[in-house]
């Protein structure tokens, strides 16, 4: 199944993208795409609907952040073996954790705001991890059981906030609009591999960024075993595995993001963001 969220910002409602493109409301059926929706129970249900019963949305809805009500934020830093050497910086040896706050999620193709004060904006296309049962002390080998499904998300960074501003990278991950997340959740059935899932981002049609999840350094099961050795993972927890080369901070010269332009990034079966750049 293809989950989503739309309408407007704060009043979305739970829909599910069928066959032909359109939009089904499954709001007679349950409440929001968040917390105990995301159980196998609750998504076994769902898939054996009859979706042609249920009510065609009109028109052509904002669609909003594929997940409601997110508790935790969780990004996975220098994951990806060549993004580590375009940042010119080893390869870690147990997964970098760090946060995004939950204010920064935003829909997909929600513009994005550059803070005030910035000089260095940038993109990052990643594989979103979401949560469907909670998690803790879980081996690798159990860790999948945990997935509820899988999208698209751009986890945006200020990197001279991240990086020269002291403290955590979180100064540089959370500002508003810095975590577009959608444009829809694909439950994990139809993912049988996410290790291997080719990604792409594009600004103003460049392409920036063309890599594949085959080159994560720490694959999916790994990085939810690891979180729940240190803290349990909740049902709709988000988890942002890291980013394949070509961010704007690796090239040669530094290119960032400014006002006017246009983003599009995409995973191969998980859909595509398209965001326009405005000053904050």
């Amino acid at each position: 199944m293809k989950l989503l969220r739309y309408g407007p910002k704060g009043a979305e409602k739970p829909g599910v993208l069928v066959a032909d493109g359109a939009i089904r409301d499954l709001s007679g059926v349950v409440d929001d795409i968040a917390g105990d929706t995301l159980s196998d129970e609750t998504l076994a249900r769902l898939n054996s609907l009859d979706v042609a019963n249920l009510p065609l949305v009109d028109g052509d809805p904002r669609i909003g952040p594929c997940v409601g009500k997110v508790g935790k934020f969780v990004c996975i830093g220098l994951n990806y073996a060549d993004h580590a050497a375009e940042s010119g910086m080893e390869l870690p040896e147990e997964p970098v954790i760090f946060f995004k706050a939950t204010s920064a999620i935003v829909g997909p193709n929600d513009k994005v705001e550059i803070p005030r004060g910035s000089v260095k904006t940038d993109w990052e296309v990643e594989l979103g991890v979401v949560i469907g049962k909670e998690a803790k002390y879980v081996s690798e080998a159990d860790a999948m059981d945990h997935v509820a499904g899988y999208c698209v998300i751009n986890d945006l960074s200020e990197r001279d906030f991240q990086l020269h501003r002291s403290g955590q990278w979180v100064k540089g991950k959370s500002a508003d609009t810095f975590g577009p997340i959608g444009p829809w959740l694909v439950t994990r059935d139809e993912v049988p591999d996410p290790q291997n899932l080719p990604m792409y981002l594009e600004v103003n049609g460049h392409r920036y960024q063309d890599g594949s999840t085959k080159t994560m350094h720490f694959g999916v099961a790994t990085v939810i075993s690891h979180l729940s050795q240190f803290m349990s993972l909740q049902p709709g927890d988000v988890i942002s595995t890291g980013t394949p080369p070509g961010v704007g901070m690796g090239q040669d010269p530094q290119t960032y993001l400014k006002p006017g332009d246009r983003m599009e990034l995409g995973i191969e079966g998980l859909g595509v963001q398209r965001q326009d750049v405005v000053q904050g």
